[in-house]
């Protein structure tokens, strides 16, 4: 016997039980999507390393200690699994000249990864929906992704959910804060953690991010980014804040929010779940505008968000908001010579008519045969017997009232329809 091989741990197998839900939360999302005009766009999971060196930032965790790069040893390429999706896809658009003359609103979804300790609601390979809006100055679309987020809430019927909105300013008031943060954390060294040691002068924003409850209130009392903006940033973020009062949309001003990467500028948000415990964030994202440059394109606007499909499931299992199990419409049986080929072509009939069938293979009693018709969740089972071939009927069965009646296959479509549509 061969070794068994199990699989790598923190990415996991989605099994058929679990699927279901899956596939019902990406065809909302599709849906979704569509009303605010958002097209699909698909990357490879595979990039140059550069890509992420460049948009992320060398100096953080996730170039650091969490991609999984590796060498190609056919060509030497120097390679990265993709730990996020607004890169790649902002590479595939300038690669392409979809921003010539033109504007975009683009959205994908799929695995990302990252060497990160499994936890709940955090894996190694996860998935994320992304939606990127290119091309747009706003703040009216930045306001435009509040409302749709706010309005996939509502769809989804998800009302523990809290909107956090901060302003990160441009580079130069950003310069500005962060000298004055730098300053600041340099008078009070001994009150910071290691951490917070290392991000001093790569990334001291970052410090801001804490969750070390020693030093909240150090950072609460820390120069606030806000402080720092000029006339033209306030003026975009009075603006989407007025957007959102305007569409009654309440949120929660935090100074301390600032993304986990260093592309971002302007408007940023995250959505929180009171239903997740730590992980408590199901959405977040903002304007990137410097990184079209960064990445070799011409000055533009970027924003965007991303939505982890892990967690968002978690937080609809937690209100019972996934959708009721999966329910097989029929279930034909059959025992007997010559009853295999008739329930294959009534099965094969009543398919056609958009129901979920399913046939009995591999024979078995009748009595067997009605327990996979329970377990199968069938609203109707179809019993052909030898008499019933012979003399063109079904015994219909209904699962729910244990009620049957034998009827002529001449009208079985017409009686089926009735029955289970009514």
């Amino acid at each position: 016997m061969g070794q068994k091989i199990t699989g790598i741990k923190g990415m996991n197998d989605i099994l058929p039980e679990q699927s279901k839900n899956w596939l019902w939360i990406e065809e909302e999302l599709r849906n979704w999507l569509i009303k605010y005009g958002y097209n699909n766009i698909r990357t490879p999971i595979l990039e140059d390393t550069a890509l992420f060196v460049r948009s992320i930032g060398e100096v953080t965790d996730i170039v650091e200690k969490e991609m999984y790069s590796f060498t190609d040893s056919l060509n030497g390429d120097k390679l990265t699994l993709r730990p996020e999706g607004t890169a790649g896809t902002l590479r595939a658009v300038l690669e392409h000249s979809l921003l010539y003359n033109a504007t975009q609103k683009l959205w994908y979804i799929g695995p990302m990864f990252r060497h990160e300790r499994p936890q709940k609601g955090r894996y190694r390979q996860f998935h994320q929906l992304g939606v990127e809006a290119l091309g747009f100055q706003g703040p009216d679309i930045d306001a435009e992704i509040i409302v749709m987020l706010n309005d996939l809430w509502h769809r989804l019927g998800l009302k523990n959910v809290e909107l956090h909105i901060n302003c990160l300013g441009n580079a130069e008031e950003r310069l500005n804060h962060r000298n004055a943060l730098i300053g600041y954390f340099e008078n009070n060294q001994g009150l910071l953690d290691e951490e917070a040691k290392r991000r001093l002068h790569s990334n001291p924003l970052r410090i801001l991010d804490t969750k070390n409850p020693n030093m909240q209130d150090l950072v609460t009392n820390a120069p606030r980014l806000i402080d720092y903006l000029g006339d033209q940033s306030l003026a975009h973020y009075n603006g989407w804040k007025n957007y959102l009062d305007n569409m009654q949309i309440s949120y929660v001003e935090n100074p301390r929010l600032v993304r986990g990467l260093d592309y971002y500028n302007l408007s940023v948000f995250e959505w929180i779940s009171s239903d997740l415990g730590a992980q408590s964030t199901i959405c977040g994202g903002g304007r990137y505008d410097p990184l079209i440059v960064e990445l070799g394109g011409k000055d533009n606007y970027a924003i965007g968000f991303a939505i982890g499909i892990e967690r968002l499931l978690m937080v609809l299992e937690a209100n019972n908001k996934l959708p009721d199990e999966n329910v097989t419409d029929i279930y034909v049986v059959n025992e007997g010579a010559g009853t295999d080929v008739a329930a294959f072509k009534i099965a094969h009939q009543l398919r056609s008519l958009g129901f979920k069938v399913i046939q009995n293979f591999g024979g078995g009693s009748f009595k067997s045969q009605f327990k996979k018709a329970d377990n199968s969740k069938a609203r109707v089972t179809l019993v052909l017997g030898e008499n019933e071939v012979k003399s063109r009927q079904v015994v219909l069965k209904c699962m729910a009232t244990q009620k049957q009646e034998v009827i002529s296959t001449d009208n079985l479509s017409d009686i089926i329809v009735n029955y289970l549509i009514k």
